[in-house]
């Protein structure tokens, strides 16, 4: 099985204190380290303000991780995403860049 490198952004609702976004933080790296992913980077990027209003907000709190793995786990990262309050908006993608296992090969 190949695996890729991911990154996600999501963002989180502005009216959170640090401790909420150090638990939510943990909380997404915690599911993908349980499906076998590599965490590679994880950036807090702090408030910012949004492009256009989501959900009555014009800030979020940006946070942004790269990891490498299958991409069967990002699914369910994912779904704890979009079932979540705190979190407003998310996006994946995959990486051009191959693993360095791949690169050998």
């Amino acid at each position: 099985m190949k695996d890729f490198v991911y990154e996600t952004m999501y963002i989180l609702r502005p009216d959170i204190n640090d401790d909420q976004v150090n638990q939510a933080i943990v909380k997404y790296q915690k599911i993908l380290k349980d499906n076998d992913i590599e965490m590679l980077e994880t950036q807090h990027r702090g408030k910012r303000r949004l492009a256009y209003p989501i959900n009555n907000h014009r800030e979020g709190i940006y946070v942004q991780m790269n990891y490498r793995g299958p991409g069967a786990a990002i699914a369910l990262m994912e779904r704890a995403m979009r079932i979540s309050e705190d979190v407003i908006r998310y996006l994946t993608v995959k990486q051009d860049v191959l693993a360095p296992a791949e690169v050998a090969e």
